[in-house]
């Protein structure tokens, strides 16, 4: 039995040497074949949020400063070169100078949110992991730049070989995440049946605990780090503990754009609110629909009817289901004649709802103020050096401000 046993160790102490060695081949073969080119992963190209548009307005700045290189975006949608440039013009009103090189991904069912019913985030991340070695192997870029917060990819990137950049546009784990389940208050993230019970809350802070732990660790590994608010950067440096390398950079809103297309007095016979978000749970669309509800039912009776209009997109089964709760909800209030739904729109459309508003509503629970820019972030040169630039502007100011910040790539 002795011998068995000790055969049986050689045995798997081997087979882990050789898969350990093939996969030191396979990686150092890897990084003397990386591509000059911009790897932007973003595994879900379809979820018509903020994020996506990012993922495009950066692509679009590579393009226009840095043509020779190229940009390859890894996705896990059935999507072609051409139609990903179609979309970024037609829901974002971003027009790509050329049509990036798309890298299928076939895992991504590894960071679905469905596979893990329980310890969602920790099995997301190592299933980013799993995705990125899949995306890394196909296609080994110079560049690495992660749009959708991935931030547990970014040592496998750098063990590629490749100089690792993040837009991030919220942390995965906050400091406010751990005092509500320290408060023990349920909510879309903190199940109720966890926040009775004191044992399984002390539970769970240990779990938050360890994972910003491990967050931090891994978020130190990029090169350049930008984030699109104070509140996120402020996050962000407590947990990655790289000041230096942590740069604000406003998100991509072209309200530039929008003020030559949209007049600023309209005639509105009613006045118009408009919500535009994924219909995601932190966004709080019930709670907005109970509000308006009832600010309605308490108007006097010869003042005009608002409407609410709900503008946003679905990334998944989960948030069609959401809104369709959502509209039955509107019905049980006898809100139907008030409130309207518009799912997935376009981006003409979206100018044409805006040019009818009266106030836009902007409302969620653990969320982050994220103030308007005109131009996205852009890579420039200078001599052989490389500069990230991010340039913003808001209304209330005339001239855009500018944060340069010199990254050794």
């Amino acid at each position: 039995m002795a011998i068995w046993a000790l055969s049986l160790t050689l045995v798997s102490t081997l087979l882990a040497l050789m898969l350990a060695s093939l996969s030191v081949a396979v990686i150092s073969r890897r990084r003397r074949r990386r591509r000059r080119a911009v790897g932007f992963f973003h595994p879900y190209t379809n979820d018509g949020g903020g994020g996506e548009r990012v993922l495009w307005c950066a692509v679009r700045a590579v393009q226009e400063e840095n043509p020779d290189l190229d940009c390859a975006v890894y996705t896990g949608d059935d999507a072609s070169p051409q139609s990903l440039a179609a979309r970024a013009l037609d829901r974002f009103g971003v027009k790509l100078l050329r049509p990036p090189q798309v890298i299928h991904l076939s895992r991504r069912k590894w960071i679905d949110e469905r596979t893990y019913p329980h310890f969602t985030m920790i099995g997301q991340s190592l299933g980013s992991v799993y995705l990125s070695l899949e995306a890394l192997c196909k296609f080994t870029p110079q560049y690495y730049f992660d749009t959708s917060g991935y931030a547990f990819t970014y040592p496998l990137a750098r063990v590629f070989g490749c100089k690792v950049i993040c837009y991030t546009h919220y942390p995965t784990i906050s400091s406010d995440m751990v005092s509500r389940v320290r408060q023990r208050s349920s909510m879309y993230n903190n199940d109720a049946l966890i926040a009775k019970s004191i044992w399984l809350s002390r539970c769970k802070v240990l779990y938050y605990t360890f994972f910003s732990w491990l967050y931090g660790l891994v978020g130190s590994c990029a090169h350049l780090a930008m984030v699109n608010s104070s509140w996120t950067r402020s996050h962000i440096e407590r947990l990655w503990k790289i000041p230096e390398r942590i740069r604000r950079v406003y998100p991509p809103c072209d309200t530039s754009a929008l003020q030559q297309m949209l007049p600023l007095e309209r005639p509105v016979k009613s006045p118009v609110i408009i919500s535009v978000s994924q219909f995601r749970p932190e966004k709080a669309h019930a709670l907005q629909l109970e509000a308006f509800s009832l600010a309605v039912q308490r108007l006097d009776l010869e003042l005009p009817r608002p409407k609410l209009q709900f503008v946003g997109s679905c990334r998944n089964t989960e948030d069609q289901a959401r809104l369709q709760k959502l509209k039955d909800r509107s019905s049980e209030l006898n809100m139907d004649e008030y409130v309207e739904f518009h799912k997935d729109v376009t981006y003409r459309l979206q100018v044409l709802l805006l040019a009818l508003l009266s106030s836009v509503l902007a409302l969620g629970r653990g969320l982050r103020f994220k103030p308007g820019s005109d131009i996205p972030a852009t890579f420039l040169k200078r001599g052989k050096e490389k500069w990230l630039t991010g340039t913003f502007g808001t209304r209330r100011s005339k001239s855009p401000v500018t944060c340069t910040s010199q990254v050794q790539l």
